[in-house]
């Protein structure tokens, strides 16, 4: 595609063509405020917030040239109304203009018009301190408002959506954002609309009830504290936590992630941006699957056995009993006589040092590591044979692509894969 020069706000920027006039702001250094547009849903202009002032240059019809005024500039018509700078794909010559007198005013309405309905719940709101339209209200928003407190609309709140997700009706700006994404991104259309005028509401359209094995990927991309993962509401502010990068450990696809720590706990998990892996996504098995490390019965010291009984030692004394042991049947019957099987859950560094124990410690050629079942050890060589390995980039996956998938079901075991 040839690329598109415009200018924004007196900036001149090159864009390739097909780019919305918010992205290419920001090419230009320059942000238009948002709420229903995410750069990786479609653009539906319902929030208005993005109204700004677009021209284009005046064509003579019969020379289908630019008209050029007396000092041989383009001539810019400027459109009669305010246009979504979300929808609105650029074209050459455009001119568009974000701090308008007739901008400003525009902004400012859309906010007052969004907090006659919203309650003042900040101090208790699970995005306070991250919010988008506290942000946009500080920074476009009108310092008073004309409408009267009283005639607010209240809902019912929390409303359980799903097993994982609550709803707080009051707080949604309607941008749809939760709606578009199962539809677009996870193809789980479970989430509607119910209603219309101020009684116009998010609701869950599956049975069972937000059926949607990404569901917190709503909470993330909602620009209020509308959607809420029941796991975090009330459990901290996000100030509080410190975001520890890491990757999921729960299916091979990778998905890099962080973990929100207070103090040593763990209080949520985020998606954190990889475009070659999980782009800005995580599966729900990944994002609150984080509790295991918090159960009564996981293992936290190892244990040996004495007289029978499993009892619990220091790492020291146990390492030194595996390490007599080992080296003591080594010593009696020859290397060939031990035999080391590892886990498929182990990090290649791991494996290296598993394997260099048995080889050059232990002398034993005998190492193995079998994921697939009993009943087919097959499937293990053909993955071996024909499954993806270094050097594979699944990016250029796409249309046309054949893809066989062997013993496996990846919807249940990688889901950011499809």
């Amino acid at each position: 595609m040839p690329d598109i020069t415009l200018t924004i706000d007196g900036v001149e920027v090159t864009v390739p063509q097909g780019t919305g006039v918010v992205e290419a702001a920001l090419e230009a250094g320059i942000e238009i405020p948002v709420f229903c547009h995410h750069p990786k849903l479609t653009p539906v202009g319902m929030c208005r917030m993005c109204l700004v002032e677009v021209g284009t240059p005046q064509i003579d019809p019969a020379t289908k040239q630019p008209v050029l005024d007396e000092a041989g500039r383009p001539v810019i018509r400027m459109m009669p109304r305010l246009q979504t700078a979300c929808t609105t794909p650029v074209s050459p010559g455009m001119v568009v203009k974000t701090n308008t007198a007739e901008v400003e005013f525009a902004r400012k309405g859309v906010l007052e018009m969004l907090l006659t309905s919203h309650p003042l719940d900040c101090p208790v709101c699970i995005k306070g301190g991250e919010c988008p339209l506290q942000n946009l209200t500080m920074g476009y928003g009108p310092s008073v408002s004309r409408f009267d407190y009283a005639d607010k609309v209240h809902f019912e709140k929390p409303v359980k959506l799903g097993p994982l997700i609550d709803l707080d009706r009051e707080r949604c700006i309607l941008c749809a954002r939760c709606v578009r994404f199962e539809d677009e991104i996870a193809g789980d259309p479970v989430l509607g609309f119910a209603n219309r005028g101020r009684a116009w509401m998010i609701q869950s359209q599956s049975n069972p009830p937000f059926n949607s094995k990404f569901s917190g990927n709503t909470v993330d991309i909602c620009p209020v504290g509308a959607l809420m993962s029941r796991d975090f509401r009330f459990a901290g502010r996000v100030w509080e936590v410190k975001p520890v990068p890491t990757i999921c450990p729960h299916c091979p696809v990778g998905c890099n992630m962080t973990l929100d720590m207070r103090y040593r706990d763990i209080k949520r998990v985020q998606p954190r941006v990889n475009e070659w892996v999980n782009e800005i996504w995580l599966c729900d098995r990944g994002r609150y699957g984080f509790h295991f490390a918090d159960s009564p019965q996981r293992l936290t010291k190892p244990l040996v056995r004495r007289g029978g009984q499993l009892v619990e030692t220091t790492w020291q004394e146990a390492l030194e009993e595996m390490a007599q042991r080992l080296y003591g049947v080594a010593e009696g019957y020859g290397g060939d006589s031990i035999a080391g099987l590892a886990g498929g859950r182990l990090a290649n560094e791991d494996l290296y040092l598993f394997q260099k124990l048995f080889r050059e410690v232990l002398q034993s050629p005998h190492i193995d590591s079998r994921n697939g079942t009993r009943d087919e050890p097959e499937h293990d060589d053909l993955a071996y044979a024909f499954g993806v390995g270094a050097g594979t980039d699944l990016g250029k996956l796409g249309k046309g692509t054949t893809v066989l998938v062997i013993g496996a079901d990846p919807e249940e075991e990688a889901p950011v894969y499809l």
